[in-house]
């Protein structure tokens, strides 16, 4: 019987160790073995220049600020050789919404790094959007080019909280819930699978979170096409947004939002822990609160740097702490193909 959007609220309420057995019993539901994934790969920002200057975010730059960058194509060619060479199987790549770029440079971008033998798993909503509006395309149009030019999959941030109350409020430049939700549909529709992101923690309210995970469950009815969700909690440091509010997410308050996730999103298979969010306890927590999945290495990160908060780690380590816990670690590829057992 499926959860109910009164009864995922009631689910707040519940014991945090009741809730996670709740979660637990439906990930062995979808999951018998006791595997838990991750991926080796990079995050890559080809700009930080970005014109939406959401509340929440610490590493985006106005144009004129002395430590902007954009990319060039070859430096971006030549991180992802070395990420190859290092042994990862994908490159993660977003950057800040920058109208001065040209539509080529993101069909090359794709079509150059493809051709290094790597997963280019790219762009976010908001980047697709940007992408219509600079090329008079639309998103079917544009999920055409990069298709062609070797995109495979697309990470789904720019999600935050799926409501339009609190888009409102920390982040009013950025596209709509109702746009994210149509551009992600139009991915799917083109066979480009993508990932649902939430980050909590910062002034939504509990019915927000509910809202957010029914959008998303919502358009996985009509598409499933989202291959995992994802939460993190709100880092505040260097942001706009600290100024506007007092909360702060504990290691409760994610467990129980990862919970939650798993107990109402049952038409999405993998459940990521974000332990580079929430640091590498927390992670392996997690593992009995509904994930079977811990994400990724990233071994290349700036987002959260510029807030003030980096966790880093090594194959061997995520295997170990997985071990720790009681489970079978497994490098995974973009695709949850496994790659080898650890």
């Amino acid at each position: 019987m499926r959860v109910s959007k009164k009864e995922a609220l009631d689910l707040f309420n519940l014991d945090l160790i009741e809730l996670g057995k709740m979660a637990q019993s439906i990930r062995f539901q979808k999951h018998p073995t006791k595997l838990v994934t991750f991926i080796a790969d990079t995050n890559i920002n080809y700009t930080n220049i970005c014109v939406v200057k959401c509340s929440f975010c610490a590493f985006y730059r106005n144009k004129n600020s002395k430590d902007t960058y954009v990319l060039s194509i070859d430096q971006l060619k030549q991180k992802a050789i070395a990420a190859k060479k290092a042994g990862l199987s994908t490159v993660l790549i977003q950057g800040g919404l920058n109208p001065e770029i040209e539509y080529s440079y993101y069909t090359k971008m794709v079509e150059e790094l493809s051709n290094t033998g790597i997963h280019v798993h790219a762009f976010s909503p908001p980047e697709i959007d940007l992408m219509c509006k600079i090329s008079n395309k639309s998103p079917k149009e544009v999920f055409e080019d990069l298709k062609k030019a070797g995109l495979q999959t697309m990470p789904g941030g720019g999600a935050e909280i799926l409501s339009e109350r609190v888009r409102k409020k920390i982040s009013p430049k950025k596209i709509s819930t109702d746009r994210w939700l149509e551009i992600s549909r139009q991915a799917h529709k083109a066979g480009i699978k993508t990932t649902a992101t939430m980050m909590f923690g910062h002034i939504e309210t509990k019915e927000d979170v509910i809202d957010h995970l029914d959008n998303i469950r919502r358009l996985q009815d009509e598409t499933y096409g989202f291959r995992a969700a994802i939460a993190w909690d709100f880092k505040p440091e260097n942001t706009a947004l600290k100024k506007f509010t007092t909360k702060k997410a504990t290691g409760i308050d994610y467990l129980k939002v990862l919970a939650i996730s798993r107990i109402y999103l049952d038409n999405i298979e993998n459940i990521q822990a974000s332990w580079a969010s929430q640091g590498k306890q927390i992670g392996q927590i997690a593992l009995f609160f509904g994930a079977n999945d811990l994400g990724s290495l990233l071994f290349e990160e700036n987002v959260m740097a510029q807030a003030g908060f980096r966790v880093t780690s090594t194959t061997e380590e995520l295997g170990d702490l997985i071990k720790q816990a009681g489970f079978i670690p497994a490098l995974r590829t973009t695709n949850y193909e496994i790659v080898r057992y650890l």
